[in-house]
């Protein structure tokens, strides 16, 4: 190759990379076709496997008929851009009211009232969110404190046996995770289903660090996975799942986290499907 032809690839390669916003080209263009974008900036705590799970969701929607773009750029959430999303999945994105600027998080808001939409959260989506109030209130609590990664007990709820994020589990088994504690428990909340629960006696539901901070354990109802489907709205999946690729990649974390996306974006393909 001579030196002439290195400025050529160069823009070669460069042109191959574009953001969100960008125009994107798909090689399968459809408008049945179910598109995700997911957002992983944060605030607070930035959890290192971040691009890893990125990369991990774009294969996962590669090897599942779906488009995943990655952005951590509030201008990729104005409702020009955000309109041809049909899911929202927040990558451990925390303490998003200092990232999101209000009109940006007014567009999300609305994104989500037109009722055919979803949001799905992984793990720390659900840290440090009281500044949002609206995502506070959807997901239904915040973050007090975790435990380290660790085998436990999780518990299918007998009334969402069903529901395609767990069914075909056994009603109890084991999974290594790292558990969070929530400041509050969602069961019971109006619109609220819970998916799964962690047995607390099966593990240290406070690590080291948190024990001296005002970590607290949540005791017998201890949620990890739930939705929340709104009188007015589209459908909220968050699932504590999410802290790293060691969970990720076991077959029951991976189908679980497909359905969540899928669950989420079932009012729209419905409706691409002639359905309801």
């Amino acid at each position: 190759m001579t030196h002439r032809a290195f400025p050529l690839l160069i823009l070669l390669l460069i042109t191959r990379f574009t953001s969100a916003h960008d125009t994107p080209v798909s090689a399968t263009p459809s408008a049945d076709r179910m598109k995700v974008l997911v957002f992983s900036a944060t605030a607070y705590y930035r959890h290192p496997d971040i691009p890893a799970i990125n990369r991990w969701l774009v294969l996962l929607g590669h090897e599942n008929g779906f488009d995943v773009d990655i952005t951590e750029s509030p201008k990729d959430l104005v409702p020009q851009v955000i309109a041809k999303y049909d899911v929202l999945l927040l990558n451990n994105a925390n303490e998003l009211d200092k990232i999101i600027p209000e009109p940006q998080r007014q567009s999300v808001e609305a994104w989500f009232a037109s009722g055919k939409k979803g949001i799905v959260g992984l793990h720390a989506a659900l840290v440090h969110q009281t500044g949002w109030p609206w995502l506070n209130q959807l997901g239904g609590c915040d973050f007090n404190s975790d435990s380290d990664f660790s085998k436990a007990k999780v518990i299918v709820d007998p009334a969402a046996k069903d529901h395609p994020a767990v069914k075909g589990q056994p009603a109890e088994f084991f999974v290594e995770a790292d558990w969070t504690n929530h400041d509050r428990c969602v069961t019971g909340l109006p619109g609220f289903q819970v998916l799964l629960r962690v047995d607390e006696s099966t593990y240290t539901p406070v690590r080291d660090y948190f024990k001296t901070r005002g970590g607290k354990p949540m005791g017998a109802d201890h949620p990890i996975a739930w939705t929340h489907s709104p009188e007015a709205g589209g459908r909220f999946f968050y699932t504590e799942f999410g802290h790293d690729l060691r969970s990720l990649n076991t077959p029951f974390v991976r189908q679980h986290v497909l359905e969540g996306i899928h669950w989420a974006a079932a009012l729209r393909r419905a409706e691409a499907k002639g359905t309801k």
